[in-house]
């Protein structure tokens, strides 16, 4: 078995044997979904027209939450040096890392994403739209918030400044993200705006982990 499939099968076997992350995520993004009638109203065009930056702006403050724990855990235990000797590219380490956050996180939102979508009103011709939608963002998320959390480590008030860094670079997921879940719910095509999402993925799967492997050889 290769390094970087030891590394992602390590972080999916934690995360069954510690699903506390991933609940409290999940949680967290439905009960954001179930609080918005109770701020905005219950007025269903209104929560209609705001579904598509709601459902985005709480998945991905829903996936920020372990983020601060992705690296911690095991430069506190040792064992993040271990993994770097271990042959393992510090980029492709991250990016394995990156992919296991979204695997266990980013995944388990989007297969909430009805849910939250039928708290919010959102029209079900839009639903599709939206778990593709949330599912690049939420992958930019990862592979963001790995560079994001390398950078911060070891740095005092890590927790606070790892979303003040992450959050302004996935603003513009965000925008292309909601904009396709309205132009499917108007009755649209939301087919360029999701294409404009997966460049955004294309152009940061890359460049983010090679950041956080530089972070991390340079701690």
């Amino acid at each position: 078995m290769s390094p970087f499939l030891a590394v992602l099968g390590r972080e999916l076997r934690l995360a069954v044997r510690h699903p506390a992350d991933t609940l409290s995520a999940v949680l967290f993004f439905v009960l954001v979904a179930a609080l918005f009638p109770f701020g905005v109203g219950p007025s269903p065009e209104l929560l209609a027209r705001l579904a598509p930056g709601a459902l985005l702006a709480s998945a991905l403050l829903a996936a920020l939450l372990p983020l601060d724990r992705l690296f911690g855990a095991e430069a506190e235990d040792g064992s993040l040096d271990q993994l770097l000797l271990s042959g393992l590219h510090p980029a492709a380490l991250a990016a394995a890392k990156a992919l296991g956050h979204w695997l266990t996180t980013g995944l388990p939102l989007v297969a909430a994403t009805p849910v939250a979508a039928a708290l919010l009103n959102l029209p079900t011709g839009a639903w599709g739209a939206a778990l593709v939608a949330l599912a690049l963002a939420s992958a930019i998320l990862s592979v963001l918030g790995a560079a994001g959390a390398a950078l911060t480590l070891g740095a005092r008030r890590g927790g606070v400044l790892l979303p003040l860094l992450v959050l302004p670079l996935a603003i513009p997921a965000v925008i292309f993200g909601a904009a396709a879940i309205e132009a499917a719910a108007s009755g649209l095509e939301a087919r360029p705006y999701l294409l404009l999402t997966g460049a955004l993925l294309a152009l940061a799967a890359p460049l983010a982990p090679l950041a956080a492997g530089a972070a991390l050889k340079g701690d």
